[in-house]
């Protein structure tokens, strides 16, 4: 599913999904169970990455090294510190306090886009671990039973009999009552 909702709908599939079948090739009729790990979460949105003027403390110093009498004599080179996160890019490279000044700013920036981005990776690693899980079938979510044609979601304890037609997406009857679970316990919580 795509577009705008899709995961509001669909994050409730997140979880260790059971399967109960008979497999053709089994002649005594005993039925054998598999698990399944889903992990639903939202698109990745673009970080966007805005830096406070007051959060930066810009020094200005002389810069050392080769280069002659005029980079050794004025104060060119810059560092920049970015508060909140203790980040430093410093540029001595070019004669110009102006253009030392905007390639550390430009180096800060990517500096601190990588936190970021990092940042948000963990939580998405986080968040898959959380719905996945270990996988156990104690863990499990729900269970797809062939032999009775039945489709039981555990978190409400809802049995839904047309298999074909929740393998076929027809799943809203499921999400309507874990949307419909999760609202009362959320009503419930603020009530309390």
């Amino acid at each position: 599913m795509r577009g705008r909702g899709a995961y509001s709908r669909l994050k409730y599939e997140g979880g260790a999904h059971r399967v109960q079948r008979i497999p053709v090739t089994e002649t005594s009729g005993r039925i054998h169970t598999s698990t399944a790990t889903v992990a639903v979460l939202p698109e990745a949105e673009e970080v966007d990455l805005k830096i406070d003027e007051d959060d930066l403390r810009i020094d200005i110093f002389r810069a050392s090294g080769h280069g002659g009498q005029n980079v050794n004599k004025l104060s060119t080179a810059v560092r920049v510190t970015h508060i909140p996160s203790g980040i430093t890019a410093v540029c001595q490279d070019e004669r110009s306090q102006l253009k030392n000044k905007l390639k550390a700013l430009t180096v800060l920036r990517a500096r601190l886009l990588d936190v970021e981005q990092k940042r948000q990776h963990q939580e998405i690693t986080e968040a898959r671990r959380a719905q996945v899980g270990s996988g156990e079938r104690s863990e499990k979510v729900r269970t797809y039973n062939f032999p009775q044609d039945r489709v039981t979601d555990h978190r409400v304890g809802l049995s839904v009999h047309n298999l074909p037609a929740v393998l076929d997406g027809e799943i809203d009857e499921i999400i309507d009552a874990l949307a419909s679970e999760e609202q009362a316990k959320r009503l419930q919580e603020t009530l309390a």
